[in-house]
C-alpha cells in the first residue's frame, strides 16, 4: 500500500539533488581556480617573449622598458 510519507521520490530525490549541487559546486570552484592561473601564466609568457628580444638584440633597451610596462 502506498503512503503519504517520505518514500523514494520525497527524501531520496531530494538527497540526490543536494549532492549533485554540491559535486557540480566543486567542480566549478576547482576549474574557476585553474582559470586564474592560465592567466597568470599568459602574462609570465609575454614578459618572457619580450625579454628573449631583448637578449637577441630585437629591440633595444627602451622598447624592452615600453614593453614591459605596457605588458604591467
Amino acid at each position: 500500500m502506498m503512503g503519504f510519507g517520505m518514500g523514494m521520490m520525497g527524501g531520496g530525490g531530494f538527497t540526490l539533488i543536494i549532492w549533485i549541487i554540491i559535486i557540480v559546486g566543486i567542480i566549478y570552484l576547482m576549474s574557476n581556480r585553474n582559470t586564474d592561473n592560465n592567466y597568470s601564466n599568459k602574462e609570465n609568457k609575454a614578459e618572457e617573449v619580450v625579454r628573449e628580444r631583448y637578449a637577441r638584440g630585437e629591440i633595444n633597451k627602451e622598447e624592452y622598458e615600453e614593453l614591459l610596462k605596457d605588458l604591467r
